[in-house]
């Protein structure tokens, strides 16, 4: 049986795991999510990366908003606003009541991955979907403000002040969720797939985990990222802004870059054909595919390709990473 793996973070990343889930039986697909997005919420522990990729492949996902849930209630949070509380970060109250199940559950002695696994069930996911750990890892933005922690940084101050860096604070002493590891680590793994997500603030804290970078540059298993790029900038979110802002070019060799020291295959969307003749390295091969996902079908079919061009490049033999190989490290402490 193939088995892959998805590195993935929020609206761009659960959009192409969603995809996945739809060409591959349960049982062949490990999600592996961010959490360091994750923080405390009136006393809740809130994943938004986590739950935007559970809401979507449960087929509850807000797509207006492209986060929390479709046919949302907002009673809570304007009662919130009247009693004069905070209401900075939005919480409807069906995302509410997955919170508190959460918090329940964590304070019964579950771990995160227990949890993800419960909620997933519950709301009829086949496919196994598990935080990148069980450990808190919070991602801070070094900024011009000083340091913000990333839902301020993201939600309150809306990705205005100018970005200099990033801190994954935990991430040193955090260990890769157990499910994680073992799917990495399955002889029959066919693939690594990096997910069309940020990769400093949604695939830069995973990457961060002890032992990750080493496990990505040693795996027989090839390993393939869809670029968060289209047009040279990006789709949704403020990765073009944080590129300029750290004197990176918003290009495709400025993510190739970035995952220079594993990666065998960037996927890019045909928009970007002539800036891909600018790539830096030749031991990346670039594919090309429309990575634009306006609608299922169009995740499903870019699944396909990734998986097909996986699985066609597992069959060849991996091609050997020079030992000289280096990527661009943001995991700063």
């Amino acid at each position: 049986m193939a088995k892959y793996v998805a590195l993935c973070g929020g609206v761009g990343g659960a959009k192409l795991a969603f995809g996945l889930a739809h060409a591959l039986p349960p049982g062949e697909l490990t999600i592996a999510v961010n959490t360091g997005d994750d923080f405390e919420h009136f006393g809740l522990l809130i994943c938004p990366d986590l739950d935007t990729v559970v809401y979507t492949l449960a087929g509850i996902a807000d797509a207006g908003k492209g986060w929390g849930r479709a046919s949302e209630s907002w009673l809570v949070q304007e009662e919130l606003a009247r009693l004069g509380g905070p209401t900075w970060f939005q919480l409807g109250a069906k995302d509410l009541a997955l919170h508190l199940y959460r918090r329940s559950l964590l304070d019964g002695g579950n771990s995160l991955c227990g949890v993800t696994t419960t909620l997933a069930n519950t709301l009829g996911i086949k496919h196994t979907i598990v935080p990148m750990s069980n450990d808190p890892v919070r991602t801070i933005v070094e900024t011009d403000e000083g340091a913000l922690a990333f839902q301020s940084y993201f939600v309150a101050r809306r990705c205005e002040p100018r970005v200099s860096g990033f801190r994954y604070e935990g991430a040193a002493t955090a260990r890769v969720s157990p499910a994680l590891e073992a799917a990495l680590n399955a002889p029959d793994l066919t693939g690594i797939i990096l997910c069309p997500s940020n990769p400093f603030v949604s695939i830069g804290p995973i990457l961060a985990l002890p032992g990750m970078r080493d496990q990505l540059r040693t795996s027989n298993a090839p390993i393939l990222a869809v670029a968060p790029l289209v047009g040279g900038a990006a789709v949704k979110g403020p990765l073009t802004k944080m590129m300029h802002e750290l004197g990176l070019k918003a290009s495709i060799d400025g993510i190739a870059s970035l995952y220079a020291d594993f990666l065998d295959i960037l996927v890019i969307d045909p928009q970007d054909e002539c800036d891909a003749s600018a790539l830096c390295t030749d031991s990346i091969e670039i594919d090309m595919i429309k990575t634009l996902m306006k609608t299922p079908d169009e995740r499903i079919t870019l699944a396909q390709h990734v998986l097909a061009r996986l699985k066609n490049l597992s069959s060849d033999g991996r091609k050997q990473v020079p030992s000289d190989r280096k990527g661009h490290v943001y995991a700063l402490s």
